[in-house]
């Protein structure tokens, strides 16, 4: 009869608390979940190692459900191997010691919010990868690119004259290291090319 506890680590939620209340409560086995992998496989496998008599410490249902179907399912699979399903900011227990406050109204109001609370954790989730897929990562030709800019100008401030810069960058014409000098900033006072 081993108690075992399930985090889903999400975007905003500070799981430290719910893995103390965990400990304290004697969970010999803390699973940490982050929400990245959207395949949960660290919920697979722990209800694939659950065994009759088991403790199972949730920090909310809708961290670990995504809809009303799951639920039932969870709870048919808790019934049949009499696992003691605790779930600590719903003040839920199925073995009715931890929360005898708990009435029949706020399981119910539970069940009633649970869609909308699952649907709030996967929209989170999807933002912030909407977030990195969005974030450009620069290729090698970007960071030749960039470096050969800096160069020039670099080369520009330091005196050398625009044909050697031109030959030494690599550009095939000259108004490509004006172009770059340009949009650099750089205000040109040498010899005829002023401006």
């Amino acid at each position: 009869m081993a108690k075992i506890g399930y985090v889903m680590n999400y975007a905003g939620y500070g799981a430290d608390t719910d893995k103390e209340w965990m400990k304290r409560f004697g969970c010999a086995e803390i699973i940490e979940e982050q929400q990245e992998c959207g395949l949960r496989a660290e919920w697979d496998k722990l209800l694939g190692r659950l065994n009759k008599g088991d403790e199972l410490v949730v920090s909310k249902l809708s961290h670990i459900i995504r809809e009303t179907r799951q639920l039932s399912y969870l709870l048919e699979y808790c019934r049949l191997k009499e696992i003691r399903l605790i779930s600590i900011h719903d003040c839920i227990d199925s073995g009715n010691e931890l929360f005898p406050e708990t009435r029949m109204s706020d399981i119910l109001n539970v069940v009633a919010l649970l869609p909308k609370e699952a649907f709030d954790v996967r929209k989170s989730s999807d933002a912030i990868r909407k977030v990195k897929s969005r974030m450009r990562t620069l290729s090698p030709v970007d960071y030749n690119r960039i470096g050969r800019k800096e160069c020039v100008v670099n080369m520009y401030k330091s005196g050398h004259l625009i044909n050697e810069i031109w030959k030494a960058s690599g550009f095939r014409s000259r108004s490509s290291v004006f172009r770059v000098l340009k949009e650099a900033g750089i205000v040109l006072n040498r010899g005829r090319k002023k401006g």
